[in-house]
């Protein structure tokens, strides 16, 4: 049994124990510290008095630092003396610096203080002993918390839960080496012998401590207190201080372990983005990154992909479904529609008076031939490539993504067109695949909205859908319609209001009810568009039963794979040969505002 009156006892750090940031610490490495007396305060927090529980005797031990605590009379000595009686708390935490590292080991630090805290890090340190009353009780935990030599800080240790934490910040905390005499054992016996009754005051338990003790609480004090520029000080308290512990000195490296500074900046890395960008907003700049531990980036979680495969980010394509589900699939790429003109006059039957000449019906045969084209995807990928994602299977993705895409530009091509210049080389062959919008007028009515200059949208939509009701006598297309638009002009519909601010429609549908059709389906490529006639483009009505697309047997969708020896490259094609023509004559409206 050491020679010192404790109140309890345990290790402050294990030697040759990998910490939970990765730290391990040596050997011997704190063996100078061997019978020193340091202050005992909680949990690191150096700006208060009030916070110095007691003091610690360290003994040099094969395993490690271990060390023998004395808690003060005052109030908050008592209450930490209490709580380590109870159990509730059962952890002590070293703060050193003056550090020399290996790669992760420490090989040399000076102790200036014992903290008792809430959790640790270093699996093998813990309160073995505890002086309650002749009664011995063993209690597990324990932290390491260390510091080296320049403004970089690694704080780590364990939440309150006890699950390790495995993040590093960084903080400006730090202290110089303590140079002066040295403390022996018999200078560090207790001066504590007289108990102190509850009415003492701060003056009288400061009055207790040893000259050595009084320097260190000066210590303590001066490194909290700002200097007349509102810096903290980093003088000298007096003569006898060579240099303060605690002060902050930009050419020292500190590696400070604590749960309170930690769990500060992890609160704030949610809303930074990364753990990276907590640390810099907290002031650890890439300098400063940089001084003790290269690539830091190495210590942080790695990052966890959500999307196996990628999503593909595009515009909504649940329209194409609807109309690649609604057009009319014929067996032949090659058709051709024939009609009888029997609107003109002399196409009446007539009324016979007798002994005139009865004349001859005479109507107009009209026809139109439509003949297929090729629509193709291409893609490719090294074969290197291929091999090394693992994640997922890559080539099954890939082959989704090109049957998607060539259905979007299909059903884009029979409503709209696909778009493109007719110069250029990509031009779906508007005479092969004929898109609605622009069709001829036997069969798309043109549908112009007469507008005034000074129209706001409620009035220019008022106006839309009164020509397109009176337009509708025009239509001539299978059964019950739908109306192909862009999400803006349904957004407006759906927020028409009457004259006393009451919404006209309540959903979707009564807006359909409202224009005659069965469905209102929108179309993001609609959007900016221009009408045939130079006008703005609203939409298209129509029932794609009367919209025929061929396709022979060989002309189907077909996926075809091939592989580059030269360059080992799997190279892939997915295309079709079809036509596509409304058949049906006035089968579709296309509605479009009046240019001005």
């Amino acid at each position: 049994m050491v020679n010192f009156d404790y109140d309890c006892s345990g290790w402050a750090t294990k030697a040759n124990v990998q910490c939970y940031d990765g730290l391990v610490i040596a050997q011997d490495a704190f063996k100078e510290c061997s019978g020193k007396v340091r202050p005992m305060v909680y949990n690191h927090d150096h700006n208060s008095i009030d916070n110095v529980l007691g003091h610690c005797l360290l003994e040099n031990r094969p395993g490690g630092m271990y060390c023998y605590a004395k808690f003060n009379d005052t109030p908050t000595g008592q209450t930490a003396k209490q709580c380590v009686e109870n159990g509730d708390l059962n952890a002590f935490s070293i703060y050193a610096n003056g550090l020399t590292k290996v790669g992760n080991v420490v090989k040399h630090g000076i102790i200036q203080e014992v903290s008792l805290v809430l959790a640790g890090c270093n699996p093998g340190a813990m309160i073995d002993e505890v002086i309650k009353h002749s009664a011995d009780e063993d209690y597990e935990g324990g932290e390491a918390f260390i510091v080296s030599d320049t403004a970089l800080s690694i704080t780590h240790g364990m939440d309150p839960d006890g699950n390790p934490l495995e993040d590093i910040s960084h903080s400006a905390d730090s202290g110089d080496a303590v140079t002066g005499d040295k403390v022996t054992q018999e200078e560090a016996k207790m001066v504590d012998e007289k108990n102190v009754n509850k009415e003492e005051t701060v003056e009288d338990v400061f009055n207790t401590l040893t000259e050595k003790q009084k320097n260190v609480v000066y210590a303590i004090i001066g490194s909290a207190m700002p200097d007349e520029n509102g810096d903290e000080t980093d003088g000298e308290e007096d003569d006898t201080v060579k240099h303060n512990a605690f002060d902050k000195d930009t050419n020292q490296t500190v590696l400070k372990h604590s749960i309170e500074d930690i769990n500060q900046v992890v609160k704030t890395a949610k809303s930074h983005g990364t753990m990276k960008a907590a640390f810099e907003d907290a002031g650890m700049t890439g300098d400063e990154l940089t001084h003790s531990i290269d690539n830091i980036d190495y210590l942080f979680p790695e990052d966890h992909l959500l999307d196996t495969p990628p999503r593909i980010i595009d515009k909504p394509d649940d329209w194409v479904s609807v109309v690649m589900g609604a057009v009319h699939h014929i067996p032949f790429s090659r058709f051709k529609s024939m009609f009888a003109d029997l609107t003109e006059e002399d196409a009446r039957a007539k009324g016979y008076i007798k002994g005139n000449f009865k004349k001859e019906q005479v109507f107009s045969l009209l026809k139109r031939s439509t003949t297929p084209t090729t629509v193709y995807k291409k893609q490719k990928m090294d074969r290197d490539d291929v091999a090394d994602i693992t994640g997922f299977d890559v080539i099954a993705w890939l082959k989704q993504e090109m049957r998607v895409k060539l259905n979007e530009e299909l059903a884009r091509a029979y409503l709209i067109g696909d778009g493109r210049l007719s110069s250029s080389d990509d031009k779906i062959n508007e005479g092969n695949i004929r898109p609605i919008y622009s069709d001829d007028d036997l069969f798309t009515i043109k549908v112009q909205v007469e507008t005034a200059a000074g129209d706001d949208t409620a009035t220019k939509l008022d106006k839309m859908m009164t020509a397109v009701l009176k337009a509708r006598k025009n239509y001539k297309g299978a059964g019950n319609p739908t109306f192909y638009t862009t999400e803006d002009t349904l957004t407006d519909l759906l927020l028409l209001k009457d004259k006393i601010g009451h919404r006209l429609y309540k959903n979707e549908a009564e807006v359909a009810q409202a224009l005659r059709v069965k469905e209102i389906v929108t179309v993001p490529q609609m959007e900016g568009m221009t009408g045939k006639l130079g006008g703005e483009f609203i939409g298209i009505i129509v029932n794609l039963t009367d919209y025929t697309v061929g396709a022979d047997k060989g002309g189907a969708v077909n996926m075809f794979d091939d592989f580059d020896i030269d360059y080992n490259q799997q190279k892939y094609l997915i295309e079709t040969r079809c036509s596509g023509a409304m058949t049906t004559p006035f089968g579709a409206m296309a509605i479009e505002y009046k240019v001005a």
